[in-house]
């Protein structure tokens, strides 16, 4: 089982000066390694892909520029640039690791086929993250402090111990707005596998609908309210980014102003993320299944809903959702959404509602709040056991399903 565990960094001015510096120069690697992909593809990108009868005018294709042969060309930049031999050689490996990830996503797709964009520069300051991909012994963790490779002793907020039993297997240090960050990966040999053998049933399930109105409604009718951290701060982010707009480009105020926007940005997602894990882990404390539904949250992010959809932050709730449930041994299920908030939960009726209607009315006699009877509807979809199913057993429960 891996984890990752962030602890903030107090570096002394001398090893920060050395992370901007290594930061600037990961990031000039970066960019020509991904230039050099950008040459091979337009120089052997063509549309003819026959030759005529008489002669061949297709010129022969050059080398794919690939991780191993930028790997081994890191030599000869070292060479030319001596200040890259002061940067740990697989920090500088994982640069080549990082452009080569990015590259083929954008020609190949990740393991489900799905493409991303054309990769992009680096501009300046873009490039925040320095990997330590080797592992770090437990004898480099000394008391408040952390030894890396060719900076030695970097002070570290211990906020929590790390679990007995785990092997640090890689390091990351990250700059933020508001300060210096270390990663650890960390992996417990002792755990295989976090599958869990739980299967859903009405007993061991909650459904979850998840909504602007309240953040979600359990099948249990307990309702969380949406903090809506981004609203609250719109006033004062308005604020500073007119403050920032009348500094003058290139500007040490306009650097401040930057920094202040960046600080109350990264505060909002701080805040965000808070919850989104003690939700979590509230739902998990009430059951061993979760099930919610497949929300196209990428598409609903691009309506009129957009503000109010990010702000909520529903896939980095189900990502944290997913992450605390293989720890804890639980499972979290995605049902399909099509029909749950029409559909009765007691006797399976489609009742044709509004967005506006948020009471729900059947004609057997059930009674609930719009969203109350989501959670329901899902809480079956996701147990087996659908509502229709459920009410001909209700009616013939002496013999089989009629």
């Amino acid at each position: 089982m891996r984890l990752a565990y962030q602890y903030r960094l107090r570096p002394t001015k001398e090893q920060i000066a050395t992370f901007e510096s290594w930061l600037e120069l990961c990031r000039r690697q970066y960019n020509y390694r991904l230039a050099e992909r950008f040459n091979w593809y337009e120089q052997n990108r063509c549309d003819v892909d026959r030759c005529s009868i008489i002669s061949c005018g297709i010129a022969p294709l050059k080398d794919r520029p690939d991780y191993y042969s930028q790997k081994r060309d890191l030599t000869n930049t070292k060479a030319l640039f001596p200040e890259y031999k002061d940067i740990p050689s697989h920090t500088l490996q994982d640069v080549i690791a990082r452009v080569e990830k990015t590259f083929d996503r954008w020609l190949k797709g990740d393991s489900n086929g799905k493409r991303s964009g054309r990769p992009r520069f680096k501009g300046k300051g873009r490039y925040r993250t320095l990997a330590f991909p080797d592992p770090i012994k437990p004898e480099h963790i000394q008391g408040k402090f952390i030894q890396l490779p060719k900076i030695g002793k970097v002070k570290m907020i211990l906020h929590r111990p790390i679990p007995d039993g785990f092997k640090i297997k890689t390091a990351a240090i990250t700059h933020k707005a508001d300060g210096w960050y270390i990663s650890l990966s960390l992996e417990d040999v002792t755990v295989a596998s976090t599958k869990t053998d739980v299967i859903p049933t009405l007993n061991n399930t909650v459904g979850v609908d998840m909504g602007l109105k309240s953040f979600l409604v359990t099948s249990n009718n307990q309702e969380v309210e949406i903090p809506q951290h981004y609203r609250k701060a719109e006033k004062r982010l308005k604020r500073l980014q007119r403050q920032l707009s009348g500094k003058k480009k290139g500007s040490n105020r306009r650097k401040k102003a930057i920094k202040r926007v960046a600080k109350s940005h990264l505060k909002v997602a701080n805040q965000r993320k808070d919850f989104h894990y003690k939700t979590a882990r509230w739902l998990l404390n009430q059951s061993q299944v979760v099930a919610h539904e497949n929300l196209n949250i990428k598409g609903l992010a691009k309506s009129m809903l957009a503000k109010s959809v990010t702000d909520a932050g529903w896939g980095q709730f189900l990502q944290i959702l997913n992450i605390k449930a293989a720890s804890a041994g639980c499972l979290v299920v995605g049902v399909n959404p099509n029909g749950t908030s029409l559909e009765c939960s007691d006797c399976g009726a489609t009742v044709s509602k509004t967005l506006a209607d948020r009471w729900h009315t059947c004609q057997c006699g059930a009674s609930y709040d719009r969203d109350h009877n989501a959670a329901r509807n899902i809480k079956h979809r996701a147990a087996g056991h659908p509502v229709l199913l459920k009410a001909r057993e209700m009616s013939n429960p002496l013999g089989g399903v009629t």
